[in-house]
């Protein structure tokens, strides 16, 4: 057995019997998982009627993103089967949890993404960590499609959500909410691309359901952006276009999973805009503090519609009744696409080096 350190509180140490290990796996960790669960007074007032709202912050993984909870299972069982190499397709985060868990087990690690569309964030984190990235003609779709072809035919290991390890990782967290509510949320939303983050949760909910340590399941309401969402509209979007670049899939990989959570669940799927999205992510930021990327605010962009009596008319979200608790997923820090914040944000306001000025313009 591979030595492992007696600080290491990731995810496969924490949740290793609930998760496909065995004692020859290596554990390739970066002490990802254990994110705060933090509660959101303002958007509880918000929501009113007693209900108490909070945001599960998976941008505190040690790749800023949830990935790190798929992609430590993944690369440690690929590690176990003999991959000396792995493949994946990204919008972004997954590039970044993929490069750096193949760093940390000193294995090759290539990444495919559609040429211009991802944040200069994640490209970074990709490119340091050692990948090598190659930028296709085309959409996520594309790339996943051609990684899916590669692994059919070449000795590499895939680490996107097909593989089933990283859905086993992911759903940890949802073991995390229930220990630290003790017991899970009524409602749960949180944004939807790919799918696999959505199926992961209730795959985890319904395991401590089953083994009792939950008395009850959540709703899961997933929220997808105007312009990629083949799960709401029911049809492939082939060319999915949004600001949220995480999201920007029109073809999900687990598109049939999630189909699955939202019927079993009682749940929905709905979508918001790109402008409910920027919208959302900066009120997240100078209300409560939180900076996600875009992707992440789709949910906080769904509670606002689910109180906007405009928009009665159009939503699906469930009616949330009185006394509810609800959790809310943010999939990814603000950094990760650093340029879309800055583009929402004042001016810089010149000044002399003088106190007086200063305060002048303070005021």
């Amino acid at each position: 057995m591979s030595f492992r350190p007696l600080n290491d509180r990731g995810v496969l140490a924490r949740w290793k019997e609930f998760l496909p290990v065995t004692d020859k796996t290596p554990f390739i960790s970066l002490n990802e998982g254990s994110t705060p669960l933090i509660h959101s007074p303002k958007l509880s007032t918000l929501l009113g009627r007693g209900c108490e709202v909070y945001i599960k912050y998976e941008g505190l993984n040690p790749t800023g993103s949830f990935k790190d909870r798929g992609m430590t299972v993944a690369l440690s069982k690929a590690v176990e089967d003999g991959a000396r190499a792995v493949i994946c397709a990204s919008t972004g985060n997954t590039s970044a949890a993929a490069a750096a868990y193949a760093a940390r087990a000193n294995i090759t690690c290539a990444v495919l993404l559609p040429a211009g569309k991802i944040a200069f964030g994640k490209l970074a984190q990709a490119f340091i960590y050692g990948a090598k990235v190659v930028a296709i003609e085309g959409n996520f779709d594309d790339a996943l499609r051609l990684v899916r072809e590669i692994g059919e035919t070449e000795p590499i290991a895939i680490v996107n959500s097909i593989n089933p390890h990283r859905l086993q990782g992911q759903k940890t967290a949802s073991f995390e909410i229930i220990e630290d509510l003790g017991d899970a949320p009524d409602f749960h939303l949180l944004p939807v691309g790919n799918a696999g983050n959505i199926s992961a949760y209730w795959l985890g909910y319904t395991e401590f359901h089953q083994l009792k340590r939950a008395t009850k399941l959540p709703k899961m309401v997933g929220f997808q952006a105007a312009g990629s969402a083949p799960i709401f509209h029911g049809h492939v979007v082939e060319k999915p276009e949004t600001i949220a670049s995480a999201i920007r899939i029109g073809n999900p990989a687990s598109w049939e999973f999630a189909n699955a959570a939202l019927r079993d669940s009682g749940g929905a799927i709905d979508i918001v805009t790109d402008e409910e999205i920027l919208r959302a992510q900066a009120w997240l930021a100078s209300e409560e503090g939180i900076f996600v990327e875009p992707a992440s605010a789709a949910g906080i962009a769904g509670i606002f519609k689910s109180v906007d009596p405009a928009r009665q008319s159009e939503r699906r979200m469930p009616l949330v009744p009185e006394g509810s608790r609800v959790v809310c997923t943010v999939t990814g820090h603000g950094l990760k696409d650093p340029d879309v914040a800055k583009e929402q944000c004042g001016a810089v306001i010149p000044a002399r080096a003088d106190k007086a000025e200063i305060l002048r313009l303070l005021a």
